[in-house]
């Protein structure tokens, strides 16, 4: 009953709000104070009616997103656990399953703004400055690919900011675009005589069932999965990969694999990897530095690339270290791994999907 009771008193106070001859009416209250409206006025407009003066870059945004804002989404904006993720999902929207992120799916820059500012963090919200808001916005575009490393967000270059999905929703025009379908309703006697069921929704497909597909993919998943062994039984003499895999020492392998769980939230490696917050990692080890296709790489990786490093067992074993010792302003948020056995174990493993 308190969240009904809540409406209802603030419906009456929005409505002396809007009328103070009504609160003095009803002896209620007084006007609210100027100040008192603009501290309940928070809202940012797309046309960036409502920004406050300030500004805040991704370097500093990076900190107090992890301060704040890490716990629940991530520290790349990945998401953690059933918390939203914020980056990721380029392309997504026409999908069966899109990834709705601010990169993927919001139109405006301002909603960003806006939210953050009223509701975040997490229970203590409205205690950050304008300017850490700003710097939270940042780093949450350069978390996808938006902006630089090295870009400031103020409210002089608020709207020069371009969203990838600005163009992608439509005005709401029902009221007169679809004014000739409206017609007052019947609302009684629509219908003479009985009233017949006459068709199932199912059988009009609106509702299809699929009885039965659960037997038929039970009957031929025996045959396609004989197809493979068998193949692999006939092809099992002729492999030649053993003599790599020889070479990797498998129990280091195996902690290495168990230690890349802390990498799954931003690199996929093995079959059908794709680049994710971070670029997938299939033949990293012995590769160029910054050369995953499809992948935006900070400018510190990329010009190692372009200078021909590779990602040999010095590099490797620096940048797992401390990614941000070994290149300055790399978009890998993570600190490093402090213990000198996982580093080598994980490099052995991303070894052993480089072969």
């Amino acid at each position: 009953m308190s969240k009904y009771r809540n409406l209802l008193i603030g419906s009456a106070l929005a409505a002396m709000a809007a009328s103070p001859a009504l609160a003095e009416k009803l002896g209620l209250g007084r006007p609210a104070l100027p100040e008192e409206i603009a501290a309940w006025n928070l809202d940012i407009h797309p046309d960036g009616t409502g920004l406050p003066v300030g500004s805040g870059s991704v370097e500093d945004g990076e900190a107090v997103f992890v301060e704040n804002c890490a716990v629940c989404h991530g520290e790349f904006a990945e998401g953690s656990g059933n918390w939203p993720k914020l980056a990721g999902g380029e392309g997504t929207l026409a999908d069966k399953d899109p990834l709705k992120t601010v990169g993927s799916y919001w139109p405006y820059l301002s909603t960003v703004y806006d939210y953050v500012r009223r509701s975040m963090p997490f229970g203590a919200a409205q205690t950050m400055s304008d300017d850490d808001v700003y710097a939270i916005t940042a780093y949450i575009l350069y978390s996808n690919y938006l902006v630089e490393d090295d870009f400031v967000l103020s409210n002089e270059n608020f709207l020069d900011v371009e969203m990838p999905n600005a163009d992608g929703f439509i005005v709401d025009d029902r009221d007169t675009a679809e004014a000739h379908f409206w017609t007052e309703p019947c609302m009684e006697n629509c219908k003479e005589g009985e009233v017949k069921i006459t068709m199932r929704a199912a059988v009009l497909d609106v509702t299809p069932e699929e009885e039965g597909a659960e037997e038929a993919a039970a009957e031929e998943a025996p045959a396609e999965a004989a197809a493979p062994a068998e193949e692999a039984k006939a092809e099992e003499p002729a492999e030649e990969p053993v003599v790599a895999a020889a070479a990797l020492d498998t129990e280091l392998v195996k902690k290495g694999e168990k230690v890349f769980k802390k990498c799954k939230a931003c690199h996929q490696v093995g079959e059908g990897a794709a680049n994710k917050t971070g670029p997938m990692l299939n033949g990293v080890v012995g590769g160029p530095i910054g050369a995953v296709e499809g992948f935006k790489y900070s400018k510190g990786m990329a010009e190692l690339g372009e200078a021909g490093e590779t990602w040999n067992e010095e590099n490797l074993t620096a940048f797992l270290t401390k990614p941000k010792s070994f290149i300055k302003k790399t978009k890998m948020g993570f600190a490093g791994l402090k213990k000198e056995d996982d580093i080598k174990a994980v490099a052995e493993y991303l070894k052993s999907v480089s072969q």
